[in-house]
């Protein structure tokens, strides 16, 4: 049974990891073609203020919930999050950040950059902790973590209506100890 729930874990790690790397490449070159421009330009105040808005609304998600606990950012009431192949509702999600939360007490997630246009948000964040309790199915190790994650938010009327996440699950269990190095593969 371990063997099982191992395997379907590195799938699920592989299939994480994969996912973080495409939505960064994404995000990435949009960027650099000019389909997601990093600004609105003066003559478009509004706009501008809309992008802003909604860059700060998501910015909360990290500074006030994750690092601070305060789960007070807005939400729609038809919220859809994406993590990997699986949707979760916004109930689920707040479970999820407060089991980080137990996990890892001192943990503070830095927002490195966001990319706003129209009604998307995409932000680059680093979380750093340590796993000194227990939550989301990890005991505590007392190991310090640091990964990279990237998300990208659909706003609706200043409240996040959905989210795709794709973090470093792999890493993180590496870091804790939790993961085992697969064997190489014999030489010749």
């Amino acid at each position: 049974m371990a063997n099982i729930r191992n395997t379907h874990f590195c799938v699920s790690e592989l299939a994480m990891k994969t996912c973080n790397i495409l939505l960064s490449a994404v995000t990435t070159i949009g960027a650099l073609i000019g389909v997601v421009p990093c600004g609105a330009n003066a003559s478009d105040g509004a706009r501008a203020e809309t992008l802003e808005l909604n860059k700060s609304i998501t910015r909360r998600v990290y500074e006030e919930g994750l690092s601070q606990g305060r789960f007070e950012v807005p939400y729609s009431t038809d919220f859809v999050g994406h993590g990997g192949r699986a949707t979760f509702t916004h109930a689920d999600g707040m479970a999820e950040a407060r089991g980080w939360r137990e996990a890892f007490p001192d943990l503070n997630i830095t927002v490195d950059k966001q990319v706003a246009e129209q009604d998307l948000v995409a932000v680059r964040w680093t979380a750093r902790g340590t796993n000194t309790g227990t939550g989301n199915g990890i005991p505590a190790t007392g190991r310090a973590v640091e990964i990279t994650g990237t998300t990208l938010f659909r706003m609706d009327d200043g409240r996040i209506a959905e989210e795709w996440t794709c973090a470093d699950s792999l890493g993180l269990r590496k870091q804790l100890g939790l993961s085992s190095t697969p064997a190489a593969a014999p030489s010749n």
